[in-house]
This record gives C-alpha cells, structure tokens and sequence, in this order.
C-alpha cells in the first residue's frame, strides 16, 4: 500500500477535498440524475420539509464542479406556480463551494448544524450571505452498487433550529429510504 503522507490542512479547508468527483459524475451520468429536476424528487424534497418543518429542503447531487438539486422544495415560492420558480427562490444549480452538502458527501455522515454561525468553518459559508442560510440538516445518499455517496437530502432555515436527535434520525431515516426507492430503482432499471 502506498503511503499517504498526513495533511494537517485538509481538514481546515472551506470546501472539502473531492476525489471521487470524476467518479460519482460518471456514476449519476449513468444514473441519469444530476442535470434535470425529477418530479419524483421534488415531490420527496416536499414531504422531506413538511415532516421537518422546514422552509426549504433538496435532493441534492454533487459533481467535481457543481451541486444540482435535482429535488427541490422552496415553501417562499408561489405554491400556484408549483414547487420550484426557475427565475427565483433557492435555485437548481449551486456552486460547489457554496453550502454544506459538500461536507456531508465527503464525510459520508449526517451534518447537524442548529445554527452555522456556532462553527467559524461554517459560519463563512457563501449561503450565509447570499442566501441567508443559519441552519442546515442534511444526509448522505449513498449509491448501493458503488457504495460512494452520490449527494444528500437536505433541509435549511433561515433562522437557528434545534434539530436535535429527532431530527437527525429523521434526515437518516428518509436518505435511506431514497437510497432504496429512488437510488436502488433507477439502478435495475439502468442494468
């Protein structure tokens, strides 16, 4: 086995290193996912922030230079003109240095932030400013076949939450079930 000298900063870093970046996009290409709103997502990213109470929340996947979310939920929208105003709200694509999803595919774990300003790595965030993000839930979708995490499901507030233990056995109870439902299906349908 090679050896992989430490690097001390790699932890420190605003956006996390990202190896698996040309894989997984390779991976979500062959899925079919990644580039296109799914309504089968934006229906889960719905339920997702009805049972959390939360004002937004994404099926989000993440590629070497970017985020889509591919299921999205914005409650600010016009619920007339349907889940997502494509010339408004939280938006499909984010950079892939903005917010936390990036994090939670890297560590491949669940992401509590009750409030982001409580952590100075978080707290610096572009969504911060730009979108006014103060507190984040999220959870790794982990393909099933690859076993690499693809992107997350995601909720945020623009005010601190106290998502605790409930909250998080609930963001990881509903990854896994999209993991299985929409993740498992796409896959044998792909084969």
């Amino acid at each position: 086995m090679p050896f992989t000298p430490l690097d001390p900063t790699a932890r420190l870093l605003l956006t996390p290193r990202d190896d698996e970046g040309p894989a997984r996009a390779a991976r979500l290409r062959e899925l079919g996912m990644g580039d296109e709103p799914v309504s089968e997502l934006d229906t889960f990213a719905r339920e997702l922030a009805r049972v959390t109470d939360a004002p937004v929340a994404a099926v989000n996947f993440v590629d070497e230079r970017r985020q889509y979310f591919a299921g999205l939920y914005d409650a600010s929208v016009d619920p007339a003109r349907g889940p997502v105003d494509p010339d408004g709200g939280f938006g499909r694509v984010m950079p892939r240095d903005h917010g936390y999803c990036v994090h939670v595919v890297a560590r491949r774990s669940a992401l509590v932030l009750e409030d982001v300003r409580d952590f100075a790595r978080f707290a610096v965030n572009a969504v911060v400013d730009e979108v006014g993000v103060a507190s984040y839930l999220g959870a790794p979708l982990i393909d099933p076949v690859t076993g690499m995490a693809l992107g997350t499901i995601c909720v945020v507030d623009q005010q601190p939450r106290a998502w605790g233990q409930q909250g998080l056995r609930t963001i990881k109870t509903m990854a896994a079930q999209l993991q299985q439902e929409i993740l498992g299906g796409r896959d044998r349908a792909a084969g």
